[in-house]
Order: structure tokens, then C-alpha cells, then sequence
């Protein structure tokens, strides 16, 4: 009798900074591995390194997912070490990863039958959708948006992230810049002898480059 392999899924929840992407990946990763399931949470570029951290204060060490990392050997390396399958991969900032990697991502679900649950920015400071994100739009069995409410200066829901240059609106730079969102604590990154930050907007306050 041939071996039935179970049926993993790819899950892409996508939002804008400040949306609780995070948040909800640590409470997965939470909540899985207190049922002793086994799989490892992943991130890149994130506030603390390696670790996937929320705005809420809350944070867990994670694998980071540099261009060298093969994300299916990863799974077959963790399976390996332990009775022979995987669970699950949590990933965070999904965004930044390589359209290849995000391709080794279906493979875990396809190959292993483990769930990949992903978290990521569905646009950059541009307004233009990420590589990693356009490939898991296109791959993903189930894509989600996040619930969580964000809200431009305005009152009205939040769209789009802006980055922030000496507290002016600019369109143009480097894909990634690590910076914040909160005003009160905010990262100030220099870049170039400048300081980068990032506000959400509405479409209406985006297109006009108007901020608080």
C-alpha cells in the first residue's frame, strides 16, 4: 500500500507595518509548538536581529534567512534531527526573501507535507509589491489579509507604507532600510548622514505625499 503523504498548506498573511504581522507569527509558533509540534520560525531583517520580534514588546529567537539560506534543505535538516518529519515552518518578513526561496517554501509543502505559515509587507515604501511577495501571491494556496487596523494621520484606514527621510516624504532609495513606526521610540537609522523613518498612510495622503 503506497504511503498517503499529508497535505500541507502555503498561508501568505500579508498588512502593513504596524498590522500585527509578527505578533501573529510568534502566537503560532506559540501555540504549535505548546501542541509538540515540531518546526522552526524563520525571519530576515528584523528589528532584533535574529529573533522575530513584535512592536508589543514579545520576541523568540529565529533562523535568519540570508540568500545562502536553502529554506527546503532547512526543513529536511530539522526533520532529520528528529523523528524523521516536520510540522510546520513559521516565517516572518517574507518580503525580503528571494523568489527562490519562497519557491523552496512550496516545496516544504509539497514534497513534505508540512504547513508553511508566511508574514510579510505586501508593498514597499514605493508602493510596489516585493519580489518575495509577488512570488507567494502567485505560489500560495490561501493568502489573508491582516485584520489588525491601521490608521493614517487623516483617521482613515492606513494602505501604504512612506518612508520618511529628515521627516520628508521620499519615493526614491534603497528597497530596505530598517526603521520604525512609532513615534515615541522610534529606530533612527542614518543613512548617509540622514534619518530614515516610516508613517502609514492612506492612498489619498500617499499619492499627495502629504504626512503628519
Amino acid at each position: 500500500m503506497t504511503d498517503v503523504v499529508r497535505q500541507g498548506v502555503l498561508r501568505f498573511s500579508y498588512g502593513i507595518m504596524g498590522s500585527g504581522k509578527s505578533t501573529v507569527a510568534l502566537q503560532v509558533h506559540h501555540n504549535l509548538i505548546r501542541r509538540g509540534l515540531r518546526g522552526v520560525l524563520c525571519t530576515l531583517f528584523d528589528r532584533e536581529g535574529t529573533a522575530v520580534s513584535s512592536r508589543l514588546g514579545v520576541s523568540h529567537p529565529a533562523v535568519e534567512v540570508t540568500a545562502e539560506v536553502d529554506l527546503l534543505a532547512l526543513a529536511r535538516a530539522e526533520a532529520a534531527a528528529g523523528d524523521g518529519h516536520l510540522d510546520f515552518l513559521v516565517c516572518d518578513e517574507v518580503q525580503f526573501y528571494a523568489e527562490a526561496q519562497i519557491d523552496q517554501l512550496a516545496a516544504v509543502v509539497d514534497e513534505m507535507g508540512a504547513d508553511v505559515f508566511a508574514y510579510g509587507l505586501l508593498t514597499d515604501f514605493r508602493g510596489r509589491l516585493f519580489d518575495g511577495t509577488r512570488r507567494l501571491m502567485e505560489v500560495a494556496d490561501e493568502r489573508v489579509p491582516l485584520s489588525v487596523e491601521t490608521r493614517c494621520w487623516c483617521g482613515r484606514r492606513a494602505t501604504h507604507n512612506a518612508r520618511l527621510v529628515n521627516g520628508q516624504m521620499t519615493r526614491e532609495g534603497e528597497t530596505v532600510v530598517i526603521a520604525d513606526t512609532e513615534a515615541s521610540g522610534v529606530v533612527e537609522t542614518p543613512l548617509f548622514g540622514d534619518v530614515v523613518t516610516y508613517e502609514l498612510l492612506c492612498r489619498r495622503h500617499y499619492n499627495a505625499g502629504v504626512v503628519k
